[in-house]
């Protein structure tokens, strides 16, 4: 079997988290026993979330991918701002 990719380490790790705070929640116990059996289904049901998730198995050719911007290697120096009677202004 193939190392887990990151979709599906996400989706398991959702699924155990969300599975088993419904199941505490709807089951409302408060024994030990209990929410370990909770806890252990919410960690299988997320394992098995985990594993059966389907898998890309082609690879994306560089044909398909996002084409990057032309790249422009002239520098760019902005010019100074003048404004309207700036020079001429004096102090008072």
């Amino acid at each position: 079997m193939q190392r887990p990719n990151a979709a599906q380490l996400a989706y398991g790790s959702a699924t155990v988290v969300f599975a088993t705070v419904a199941l505490l929640l709807l089951s409302r116990t408060t024994t030990a026993l209990g929410i370990t059996a909770i806890s252990l289904a919410g960690l299988l049901l997320g394992l098995l979330v985990t594993v059966t998730m389907p898998v890309r198995t082609t690879r994306v050719k560089a044909s398909e991918r996002v084409p990057l911007p032309p790249r422009n290697d002239e520098v760019r120096i902005p010019a100074a701002r003048v404004g309207a009677g700036a020079d001429t202004r004096t102090g008072s």
